[in-house]
């Protein structure tokens, strides 16, 4: 008798959970990183009234970037564990995807199967040797000669007068 495919739920439903669970966690790294920004911003107008002093509210800002910070690497690594989940989950559902029955008067197949015949004979190909490529020809290059610097040109021009008075 035939069977169709069947899924497993039990790991399906796991991942559901998971991936649901990584969900509320960054969620509530949002929540908690939009706290952290009410307070600073409660702080910034603390010290604009003059209730406290600039080195506070320095210490303010440094504290909360570091917190800014860890909250954002919190939520990144949340949606990398969810991305990779709902990956794994994709993979889960592709692999359920149904086979093809017929029924016939002698009962079930599947579609993509054929009425037993007679085998195929294999063709083969022969292949072509390999042509070669001929090489483009290397230019020869010619030496040019150094430009004297205006130094090396001074020191010759004083030698010729030198020798050219005797």
């Amino acid at each position: 008798m035939a069977q169709a495919k069947m899924m497993n739920e039990a790991p399906f439903e796991k991942l559901v959970k998971e991936i649901n669970s990584q969900g509320e966690l960054i969620r509530t790294r949002q929540d908690e990183k939009q706290s952290v920004m009410n307070e600073f911003d409660k702080e910034k107008r603390r010290f604009t009234v003059g209730k406290i002093s600039r080195a506070t509210l320095t210490s303010s800002v440094v504290k909360t970037n570091k917190e800014l910070s860890k909250l954002d690497s919190d939520i990144r690594t949340a949606m990398r564990k969810a991305t990779s989940l709902s990956n794994r989950m994709n993979e889960t559902l592709l692999r359920q995807e149904p086979k093809a029955f017929k029924a016939s008067e002698s009962g079930f197949r599947l579609d993509g199967e054929k009425k037993k015949s007679a085998a195929k004979k294999k063709t083969t190909t022969k292949r072509k040797a390999p042509v070669k490529k001929s090489t483009p020809k290397k230019k020869v290059s010619t030496k040019r000669k150094p430009v004297p610097s205006k130094a090396t040109l001074a020191k010759e021009k004083a030698l010729d007068k030198k020798y050219s008075k005797k």
